[in-house]
């Protein structure tokens, strides 16, 4: 025998690939996963769709025809405007402060064992699993119990109280696979910790600070139930739909939730964008 075919006899035989044609059962997944998508995508379609309908009366409820007077006058009703602005407000107002806290503490989670750790996990997850209901009832109760004065303030607390959650645990992901042996190499070469921290630690975790950020101001801008308890006389945007509801529908609304999504969805492949071009150069 040759070394030739010694070699043909030894070497592993290559896979065959059997093309089949698809079953019945992924026939029925792909069109079950059509339909699920369908359902939750389709209210998002009707909005942008009744942005540009002209209505034939105070309620964009009925397709009366195609315009685009809605999108020249966006800001047409002062009220509705004004609760946008307020809406935008608490949302970076509250993602800013909540986006320190919530860090810090996923950080510390991280790298420190303490006595009461599992305590502080507990406490980080109820705000996630409590019904806004309860959390809402429950900050009116405390806001009244120190005399404050149901309004942006109140607002802006609450928002904070359970965007710290969320933005800790989306950040604890991100950080619990950093390598600290970098701290400990950059501390070694002379930096500060503080200088460490802004130079070496900052920029690894910058990618799941910003999906916390994104996160938090969504669910701020989102939110109704527990705004609906500690708002008093403030009117957010949510708030002023809710409202609108009742007495007239404008199809500004539709307008300015539809603005709202497209910047939202340019934002997004922004920063897909651009965490494909650092893979690349890396």
């Amino acid at each position: 025998m040759t070394l030739t075919a010694m070699a043909d006899a030894t070497s592993p035989a290559e896979p065959k690939v059997v093309k089949g044609s698809p079953r019945w059962g992924d026939w029925a997944l792909r069109i079950v996963a059509g339909l699920v998508l369908l359902y939750l995508f389709l209210p998002i379609f009707v909005i942008v769709l009744f942005s540009f309908n002209r209505p034939a009366g105070k309620f964009n409820y009925t397709w009366q025809g195609f315009t685009l007077d809605n999108w020249a006058h966006p800001f047409k009703y002062p009220a509705l405007t004004d609760a946008l602005k307020l809406s935008l407000n608490v949302a970076a107002v509250s993602t800013a402060i909540a986006l320190v806290l919530g860090t810090l503490v996923a950080i510390a989670l991280v790298r420190q064992r303490f006595r009461g750790h599992k305590a502080v996990d507990t406490f980080l997850v109820l705000p996630l699993t409590a019904p806004e209901v309860v959390m809402g009832a429950s900050l009116l109760t405390l806001f009244l119990d120190l005399g404050w004065a149901a309004g942006y303030t109140t607002i802006l607390v609450a928002h904070v109280a359970f965007e710290v959650s969320f933005i800790a645990m989306t950040v604890r992901a991100r950080v619990r696979g950093f390598d600290w042996t970098l701290e400990d190499a950059s501390m070694d070469l002379g930096a500060s910790p503080t200088r460490t921290f802004f130079r070496v630690t900052l920029p690894l975790i910058v990618p799941g600070i910003v999906a916390a950020a994104m996160l938090s101001f969504a669910l701020s801008l989102d939110d109704f139930i527990i705004t609906y308890f500690v708002s008093g006389s403030t009117v957010t945007y949510p708030l002023y739909v809710n409202a609108a509801v009742k007495a007239a529908v404008p199809p500004q609304i539709n307008v300015l939730a539809t603005a709202i999504l497209v910047i939202s969805l340019l934002l997004l492949m922004a920063g897909t964008l651009y965490r494909r071009k650092r893979i690349d150069v890396s």
